[in-house]
């Protein structure tokens, strides 16, 4: 008998006694149960055994048998749907409750957080969305990013505490001269299919990475020894270790249809590898195979929640932790801001009476005021003044210029199952209505914003950038990525600072031209910032190390869990 009859069963034996204990025999059960007294003995034992009733068999004829219950139709009701929500069941988990969503909320909040279960440690995180492209070669999300970094490995990496280049695959490296740049390879390091790294599978990738435009330097790869790898440059580059903790340059295995179609189960070097990636759940197991210190927790269980707050991640066990997080010292401005990207080739940003009517009507100020504060509060939205936290770029008084060149309908555009980007568009939709400007909306794909499908039809990009470290050279991964930006901007303009940007690479002694970059994006009207978001994680309860990156997640490897015990 399957475990789900069994409980219609008690289910139906329970409702007929009204849950109440009682005097009955084997032939009034089989006719509640509708089935006969061979059978009811049969499921009486298998309650009993669930440790559900009691049932003490009547001793001499005519006597009455005692049923005793232990268990209640709404526990076994919960029993059931705890079971489904922990197997990522929640359709069918709230069916069984009776479609009732706050109990179901109950439940979900039960099991969140952290846990041990066959001697591994478990973390539990809630999210809003699947991850449904984790190839570092295609354009990624925020929270892609960061998984991407839990993933794979590249041959140079950040130090998120320094903020300075280490060694990742790369142990040493030297240049040779200022077009030749030689890494030393860490030996033995396997990938999460258990082979092992080659210097194949690391010229396979730059062969990939070098036709983005940030690597189009790259002249070519070799490995003349075993364990080595050689990178010569068209270029002067004194920066290229820097260059290579960029998220494009993490090594993937030679082979081509994995590195360009492996986005749900992608396999890497790094410490934790993915086993589970769909609409309802994302896991990642720690690597034993690691080559650096083995990840603390086992695995980082992420649930696909649709009522989630997007904007920090807290690990909880009950439903008072979950809500009682606000913004403090563990809060973090993103390193970034949400920004209008205007069409300066082919909408109507390119003629500057347009650019300048959007950069009246469309600041931060005026679409804040639009905003519905009940649907983004718990993001904690304020105003940017420059592209990062910090930099004052956006001019404190905007053109007297607020009536539209002409009545005409603008298409703005925004990446898909975003928490935040249909609010602000609804803003602007409606202040650009009050002039008369009518206002179509195109919700992409991340890859289709970035590379540029309906361009030519777009008038205006709303996206976001996220950098991936507080140094001032991360800006660059931003500002080349996917060509994205250079496809709305003026040649010119964009070759200028592309130059720039290569003269700072061959001259090691001048100042990173980034702070500049960033204010002439602002200055030439390209991109008009509009806020910076509060992310973060809430530190408190048993998980240590949690410490709030720039992506505004935390470094899965170095947490760990301090044992409960008694004071």
């Amino acid at each position: 008998m399957s475990g789900q009859r069994l409980k219609s069963q008690f289910q139906r034996l329970y409702s007929h006694f009204a849950g109440q204990d009682s005097d009955t025999n084997l032939q009034d059960i089989a006719e509640v149960l509708f089935c006969t007294r061979r059978n009811v003995r049969m499921v009486i034992n298998k309650m009993v055994e669930n440790g559900w009733i009691d049932w003490e068999p009547a001793v001499g004829r005519g006597k009455q048998s005692r049923l005793t219950f232990h268990s209640t139709d709404s526990e076994l009701q919960l029993i059931h749907a705890r079971k489904l929500v922990a197997e990522g069941k929640l359709e069918p988990a709230l069916e069984a409750l009776g479609n009732n969503a706050d109990k179901l909320a109950q439940i979900i909040q039960e099991q969140l957080g952290h846990t041990t279960a066959h001697g591994k440690q478990i973390v539990r995180l809630p999210y809003y969305r699947a991850f449904s492209n984790l190839n570092p070669l295609q354009p990624l999300r925020r929270s892609e990013q960061h998984l991407v970094r839990q993933i794979f490995n590249g041959l140079t990496r950040i130090n998120e505490e320094k903020e300075e280049v280490e060694g990742d695959l790369a142990h040493h490296w030297e240049a040779i001269s200022p077009r030749h740049w030689r890494f030393y390879i860490r030996p033995s390091v396997r990938f999460h299919d258990g082979r092992l790294l080659d210097s194949a599978d690391i010229i396979a990738t730059f062969n990939q990475v070098r036709q983005h435009r940030l690597f189009s330097h790259i002249k070519k790869v070799e490995a003349p020894f075993a364990n080595t790898i050689d990178i010569f440059l068209y270029t002067d580059d004194h920066r290229l270790p820097d260059l290579l903790t960029n998220l494009l340059a993490v090594i993937q295995p030679a082979d081509a249809e994995m590195l360009n179609q492996n986005v749900l189960f992608p396999i890497g070097t790094g410490p934790y590898k993915v086993i589970q990636n769909d609409n309802k759940r994302f896991k990642l197991e720690a690597f034993e195979q690691y080559f650096g210190f083995r990840a603390l927790i086992d695995i980082v269980d992420i649930w696909m929640l649709s009522e989630v707050a997007s904007c920090y991640l807290q690990p909880a066990s009950d439903a008072t932790q979950l809500a009682g997080v606000s913004v403090s010292a563990r809060l973090k401005l993103d390193e970034g801001c949400n920004f209008l990207l205007f069409n300066r080739i082919s909408g109507l940003p390119a003629d500057p009476s347009w650019l300048a009517y959007f950069h009246a009507r469309l600041t931060s100020l005026n679409i804040l005021q639009r905003l519905n504060k009940e649907q983004i509060g718990d993001f904690r939205l304020t105003n940017a003044y420059g592209i990062l936290p910090g930099w004052a770029h956006v001019p404190l008084q905007s053109s007297a210029e607020l009536a539209p060149p002409a009545k005409r309908t603008m298409t703005i555009a925004f990446a898909c199952q975003h928490p935040v980007y249909p609010h602000v568009a609804n803003a602007i939709r409606d202040i650009l209505h009050d002039d008369g400007v009518k206002v179509k909306m195109l919700e992409l794909t991340t890859t289709e914003v970035a590379l540029g499908k309906y361009a030519n039809k777009i008038d205006i990009w709303l996206g976001g950038m996220s950098l991936m470290n507080y140094r001032d050279d991360a800006l660059l991964n931003w500002f080349f990525n996917f060509d994205h930006i250079a496809r709305a901007m003026p040649v010119d303009e964009f070759d200028a600072l592309e130059q720039e940007v290569a003269q700072w690479r061959g001259n090691k002694d001048q100042n990173s031209p980034c702070q500049q970059l960033g204010a002439k994006l602002v200055e030439f009207g390209q991109v008009l910032p509009l806020f910076h978001n509060w992310l973060g994680v809430d530190d408190t309860g048993v998980v240590q190390g949690m410490q709030s990156n720039s992506m505004g997640w935390f470094d899965f490897k170095s947490v760990w869990m301090k044992p409960e015990h008694d004071m």
